[in-house]
């Protein structure tokens, strides 16, 4: 069994670049103060990385 991350938009998508708008719909987070619990895996983590300053990840 896996470890999970729980991710919340914290900041909007709105005038932010496209590649980043895309990672956000990809991750599920389209409004802000969503959250999501995804798997702690590499291809998650490089997406949270590409948009860190727009989520929060709660342990």
């Amino acid at each position: 069994m896996s470890a999970h991350l729980k991710v919340k938009l914290v900041r909007s998508h709105i005038g932010r670049p496209s590649a980043q708008k895309a990672v956000l719909c990809g991750l599920g987070l389209c409004k802000v103060n969503k959250t999501v619990v995804l798997q702690d895996t590499p291809e998650i983590r490089g997406m949270i990385r590409k948009v860190e300053h727009l989520v929060k990840i709660e342990e």
